[in-house]
């Protein structure tokens, strides 16, 4: 008799707890509220160290964003390198002592946001041929797709060719003759320090720009 007591003790034992759906399910919602939270603290981090939301103001960049474009910046990671579109916070504008470019000094740049694309960084040659429009950097001609038309417009803050200085950066719109850019004496050479971010997408266009919905979209 005592053996089959044990034995019946044994199977009770192994017999497994009835789960209980409402306990199961308040884990559940626990958990999903827990990832929810997670989510939204990663985000609000992100959007507060990381990336910014960026209104296009102007023409300068047509035709690759246009007046009121809605883009994403990221501040931190990306740095200014040639091709990319930088916003620029245009307090001070660079410019050379003398013609022979031997050193910089800042003078009070537009005092407004700009949005450029980066042509040259600290150590390149840049020279515009303004008659034909081309431009060059380190002696081999751009291939500037993005551009609206050939780069005519010469708004005289510098002589050519030109080394960029150390700290600085030589921008352009890509709306080449409606642009106030690096070749204007009222921005001239950017001091990196100005640089706000990188622009990295295009989240929004206005409906007459858009053929279809995934027209507000694009990397940049």
């Amino acid at each position: 008799m005592a053996d089959i007591a044990q034995e019946t003790a044994a199977a009770e034992e192994k017999i497994p707890e009835k789960a209980n759906p409402g306990k199961q399910l308040l884990f559940d919602l626990m958990d999903i509220i827990q990832a929810g939270l997670a989510a939204i603290f990663i985000y609000l981090l992100a959007f507060t160290y990381l990336f910014q939301p960026v209104n296009v103001d102007g023409t300068s960049m047509v035709p690759t964003l246009y007046d009121t474009d809605r883009l994403i910046m990221e501040k931190l990671i990306l740095q200014p390198q040639y091709g990319r579109i930088v916003i620029i916070d245009d307090k001070e504008a660079g410019h050379f002592t003398d013609e022979t470019h031997s050193a910089v000094y800042n003078m009070p740049g537009m005092g407004i946001v700009l949005i450029k694309r980066v042509i040259a960084t600290a150590g390149q040659e840049i020279n515009i041929d303004f008659q034909k429009g081309e431009v060059y950097l380190d002696g081999v001609l751009l291939d500037e797709p993005y551009i609206a038309d050939p780069t005519t417009r010469n708004d005289e803050a510098f002589t050519y060719p030109l080394t960029v200085p150390e700290g600085y950066l030589f921008v352009m719109g890509d709306n080449r003759l409606f642009s106030s850019d690096s070749r204007n004496p009222s921005v001239a050479l950017v001091p990196e320090d100005q640089v706000l971010g990188v622009a990295v997408m295009r989240i929004d266009r206005n409906d007459d720009l858009c053929a279809k919905w995934t027209d507000n979209f694009d990397w940049l």
